[in-house]
């Protein structure tokens, strides 16, 4: 899937080393956002993180269950983030969320919001969900811009929901269905990009949501 610079692919094992290099790179960019695992149950079992290919076997196991979309994303031809949909639902609900991460030295460039809209419209139009969400960190209002931007609706708040940069933290919920997307989110990005003037504003600077990062082993977001 591609729209103009960006490309949006499913992630490989051979992406380890342009994955290490970015997810190096932007440490400090993407800690107060990253999805963490909380400490284990006195008898529970001790959880680590995987390692790349601990990871991309995971991303694939949970694909070829049905359950996870991994994909990495490109610009101009370089690996530039990460995006997931993760927790698919099939049966009477059809839904998933997404989740991403981007570098900074492509933010404010427009690459996330169009790949969150390239992600939206292969799920809705060749995957056959009903419904996404992304869930984001209060604070985190890049992230926030990029799905206002793309017109997703916010739901609510979900207190503590979900373990991130050590603490469990509360998220909004944005979503949308597919009814509410009869031209696609592609087309939707396309209309709202030229209606502005000037570079790309803040809402594209997003260095990720809490949904779907799809690094642990154990799911994350």
């Amino acid at each position: 899937m591609a729209d103009g610079d960006v490309v949006l692919r499913p992630i490989k094992l051979r992406d380890q080393r342009a994955w290490r290099e970015v997810n190096r790179r932007n440490r400090e960019w993407l800690r107060p956002w990253e999805a963490t695992i909380p400490p284990p149950a006195p008898s529970g079992p001790v959880t680590h993180r995987p390692t790349y290919r601990q990871m991309v076997r995971h991303l694939r196991g949970e694909a070829g269950a049905g359950r996870m979309l991994p994909f990495v994303i490109e610009y101009r031809g370089r690996l530039a983030g990460q995006l997931t949909v993760a927790g698919i639902t099939w049966g009477s609900m059809c839904s998933g969320h997404i989740g991403y991460w981007v570098d900074e030295a492509v933010a404010g460039r427009g690459v996330m919001p169009t790949a969150v809209a390239l992600a939206v419209d292969h799920c809705f139009r060749t995957v056959g969900l009903h419904r996404i969400e992304v869930c984001i960190r209060p604070e985190n209002g890049p992230s926030r811009r990029v799905v206002e931007k793309l017109g997703f609706r916010e739901e609510g708040l979900r207190p503590r929901y979900l373990h991130i940069d050590g603490a469990w933290r509360d998220h909004l919920v944005f979503a949308l269905t597919a009814e509410e997307l009869p031209d696609g989110l592609l087309a939707r990005w396309h209309r709202a990009r030229s209606q502005q003037t000037g570079a790309p504003g803040p809402g594209s600077r997003a260095p990720g949501s809490s949904s779907g990062r799809g690094k642990p082993v154990n799911p994350r977001k």
